[in-house]
Formats: C-alpha cells, structure tokens, sequence
C-alpha cells in the first residue's frame, strides 16, 4: 500500500496452456491479459445512464498507463497436450490475488469492484 491505495510492483504468472509454440508470443499474451485485468480490478467502471453507456472512450475510461503497470514474469507448464488460449486465463485471478494482498497489508477486507472506485 502507497497512500492507502494499493501498488502492485510485480506479477508473476504460471499458466498450462497446452504445447507451447512460440513461447515469445505466449508470454505477451500473458503480459497484456495481466496489464487488461489490472485495470478492470483497480479502477475500469463501466456506468449505464438512459439506457447508454456513460464512458466513451479513454478519458472516462482509465486503462492503465505504462507508468502503473508492473514487472511481469511468466512462466510456463511443460506439455504436449495441444496448445490453447494464453490471453485470458490471466484476468479472472488478479481481483482476488490483489484484494487479499490488501487484506495482508490492512486487515481490511475488499467487498467490490473496481478497487479505486
């Protein structure tokens, strides 16, 4: 925590996604599926009003700026199963990951989305 608002430095991320073809490419899809739930945990809202969406396009819709984004390691499981999809399996346990590292740091639990809301 920086501020009372949380900081994350560092991501690691091991993913069994199958044969891997061109790990080069596997590890970008690694980092952007991380960078992508990041921004959705810490502060992506998107707002209905009239039945409209409220965000347009990134001045109400703050992704995350390359200054934010943290180191990212990525590690892969050896397979010979058949490659598969490598850019969302990232997403879905950053919230939580980042949320319990909250509660380490303050013993205060993170009920809701975004984080920085």
């Amino acid at each position: 925590m920086e501020q009372g608002q949380p900081r994350i430095h560092r991501v690691v991320g091991a993913m069994d996604c199958g044969q891997v073809v061109n790990p080069n490419i596997i590890e970008q899809q690694l980092h952007g599926g991380v960078v992508y739930g990041l921004a959705n945990a810490l502060r992506a809202k998107i707002t209905i009003e009239k039945g409209r969406v409220v965000q347009g396009n990134f001045d109400d819709y703050a992704p995350l700026r390359m200054n934010e984004v943290p180191a990212v390691e990525a590690y892969f499981v050896e397979s010979a199963e058949s490659p598969t999809g490598a850019g969302e399996p990232p997403i879905p346990p950053l919230a939580p990951a980042i949320c319990n590292a909250m509660y380490a740091a303050t013993k205060k639990r993170v009920r809701a989305l975004p984080i920085l809301s």
